[in-house]
């Protein structure tokens, strides 16, 4: 990331911000609500574009990667992003299937249980709470194969044990050559893989 700058609005949120991520390492993005940690994940994603600067990947401008990037890419937002009328295993297979992989019933059902919903495979997701609910939507984690997992405020309304496997999750991508960018207020203590921190001001 070259000298990024991000503006809403009438506010300029930062400017000047520079850093790599190599494999196998975590970047955690802190700063107080509002002061572009979520604008800074969209760009990433390329879903916002930046006041000024240029994000690359592998050497080349995202804005010109198209597919080939994407397809590198999960992304978990703050919102869980799951479809209410759908039971957890359907939410799980569908999203799986958007990103090319054909999850078997029998393998979703065994995630799901991992995450702690067991018995709640074939609720509708509207039944859920929210802590599972948050459960449902970082289990495709289990499921990607992607190198770049961007996430934000992924520990949200999740107790301690679930905090415990998300970070487990996390530990494994990073050991397997991936890298993670997180936004968080909470501390990512984890075992394995590099760390860096951004720190954001107000």
């Amino acid at each position: 990331m070259n000298s990024l700058g991000c503006v809403r609005g009438d506010r300029r949120l930062f400017s000047g911000l520079n850093f790599s991520v190599s494999a196998g390492t975590l970047l955690q993005v802190t700063g107080p609500n509002g002061c572009g940690k979520t604008s800074l994940l969209r760009m990433i994603c390329a879903l916002l574009e930046p006041a000024e600067g240029t994000i690359k990947w592998q050497g080349e401008n995202i804005r010109t990667l198209g597919e080939e990037y994407f397809t590198s890419l999960t992304f978990l937002g703050h919102r869980n992003g799951v479809k209410e009328e759908l039971s957890a295993i359907e939410n799980l297979r569908v999203a799986s299937g958007l990103n090319g992989i054909d999850l078997r019933p029998k393998a979703a059902v065994k995630i799901l249980r991992d995450m702690g919903l067991e018995g709640r495979e074939q609720l509708p997701a509207r039944l859920l709470s929210e802590g599972q609910r948050r459960r449902l939507a970082l289990a495709r984690l289990a499921v990607c194969n992607t190198t770049l997992w961007v996430l934000d405020e992924v520990l949200t309304s999740l107790d301690k044990a679930a905090v415990a496997l998300v970070k487990s999750l996390i530990e494994k991508h990073l050991d397997n050559g991936g890298l993670a960018i997180v936004a968080t207020h909470q501390e990512l203590e984890l075992n394995s893989g590099s760390f860096l921190r951004i720190e954001l001001a107000s």
